[in-house]
């Protein structure tokens, strides 16, 4: 791709020098503001909201959405195709997106209607850079403590390029294509993922009820659990192999700095977590006078710290296995199971990962807002006991394997990542005219667009964001 030839002597603070035929204006040149509200019933609307990672999105389904949703839409703003939706809160981070849909917005957001000759998909791409967030900071008001606030006014007075008509046209048609390609090959590479993960996980579900693969092992069926396994082993419930004991009374607000290492309700439930060791990066702290207050909360080597709630059916069951002698706490909403017997339980650690395990829990558990795991529900269920011999094995073969498929996982993330950051520097560099694209022939594709993080749904509680976990400066 071609550099303009002919660009201005102007350099403007965030987006540099410009082509000599754009031109640079405010964005209330641009936008007038739309402050129309709603008084349709909600059955009656399209509720529309904000994503920071792929922008605005409509909810379809109101009644399986996550989050503090809106019951009724009386005072929400009034979106139309094309306009430019803003988080006042958050638009530093992102949150700024050009609607593809008619509908009403909460009312902490504000909405742009372009003027004439303006492409707003042109403004969407321009919007959601790296550097137009730092403008937005810049601009910003409030204390990083609180609230960190971009106000319409500040917003409006950001100077930004202005290409003809005609090219912010061009710019739209190309980035479409090439986001398009890009997404697509994202999508293939987070499919490969889930794929990888699949695998990995019907491989420990095997293995952990049937035995290593290729062994002439006799089976017998078991009517409480309803599950075929080696007639050599043992099973019995797991109050006959442990005790149990609760973590620590305290919340968030109780953490340090530094201090006793602490696992809670929030580290047995993180992505990072393996479930058959500690990963020192879920470390919080407590002050050492749990030590003397609390060390019943204490864990060993060999124990495991099970969460008491989780948010979904997944996640029941989830738990962190301490294959370190270090000093560590079990947390809030955590409960202890301590071996009566040997420390070395890394095949129970792959065991409790499984779905088969797993199942006797998510049928016992009850759910209002959350899934509650009692210590009854863990002690009633059942364990299967290899001969020690056999545990080793198995832990050997499963170690091995699941290495291999996550250095996999590992290498595919990866790649994910460097398309995700060629896709910001490409929408960058076009939309702030550092490449020409005027003579680019665009081909016929299919529109991909990015896939949704629930996660990154902002609109989950709007009005309790925290900044305190945001930096000031984004890149």
């Amino acid at each position: 791709m071609m550099r303009y030839k002919n660009c201005n002597d102007i350099t403007m603070e965030w987006f540099g020098i410009l082509p000599n035929h754009w031109e640079i204006q405010r964005i209330k040149a641009l936008f007038n503001l739309r402050d129309k509200r709603n008084y349709l019933p909600l059955s009656e609307v399209n509720l529309i909201s904000l994503y920071t990672n792929v922008g605005v999105r409509q909810y379809l389904d109101i009644e399986h959405t996550t989050g503090n949703k809106a019951r009724n839409a009386d005072g929400y703003k009034i979106v139309k195709q094309g306009d430019i939706i803003v988080n006042i809160l958050l638009c530093w981070m992102g949150a700024v997106g050009r609607s593809d849909y008619n509908g009403v917005t909460s009312p902490a957001y504000d909405v742009y209607k372009p003027k004439i000759d303006v492409n707003s998909k042109y403004y969407h791409y321009l919007f959601r850079t790296p550097l137009f967030s730092q403008q937005c900071y810049k601009v910003g008001k409030g204390i990083m403590s609180m609230r960190w606030r971009t106000y319409s006014p500040q917003f409006r007075s950001i100077t930004v390029p202005v290409p003809p008509r005609s090219e912010q046209d061009q710019i739209v048609r190309f980035l479409d294509w090439k986001v398009s390609s890009i997404n697509k090959l994202i999508s293939h590479y987070k499919n490969k993922i889930i794929i990888l993960d699949e695998m990995k996980q019907k491989l420990i579900d095997e293995v952990v009820i049937k035995g290593l693969p290729n062994t002439n092992y006799s089976y017998k069926k078991d009517i409480y659990w309803n599950i075929d396994f080696p007639i050599h082993w043992k099973r019995q419930r797991v109050r006959e192999s442990f005790t149990f004991r609760k973590g620590l009374s305290i919340t968030k607000d109780n953490l340090e700095e530094t201090g006793i290492a602490v696992i809670s309700y929030g580290q047995v439930h993180s992505k990072k977590n393996s479930g058959v060791g500690v990963n020192d990066e879920l470390i919080k702290f407590v002050n050492k006078s749990y030590l003397i207050s609390d060390s019943s909360c204490l864990v060993e080597k060999g124990d495991f710290i099970f969460a008491d709630t989780s948010e979904d059916l997944t996640g029941c069951g989830n738990c962190v296995y301490i294959d370190c002698d270090n000093t560590i706490f079990a947390g809030y909403h955590s409960i202890i199971m301590h071996p009566n017997q040997t420390a070395d339980n890394k095949y129970f650690a792959y065991l409790f990962k499984s779905n088969t395990w797993r199942y006797q829990i998510r049928k016992k558990v009850n759910a209002v807002k959350v899934y509650s795991i009692t210590q009854k529900i863990l002690k009633d269920a059942f364990i299967l006991i290899p001969p020690v011999n056999e545990q080793k094995e198995i832990v050997s073969y499963l170690d091995k394997v699941c290495i291999n498929i996550d250095e996999l996982i590992l290498n595919t993330e990866k790649k994910i990542h460097q398309l995700q950051d060629f896709k910001i520097s490409l929408i960058s560099d076009v939309v702030t005219g550092k490449i020409d694209i005027r003579d680019i022939k665009i081909p016929d594709y299919e529109y991909i667009e990015e896939e949704i993080k629930e996660t990154e749904d902002i609109d989950k509680d709007i009005t309790n964001i925290d900044n305190t976990k945001y930096r000031p400066q984004l890149y």
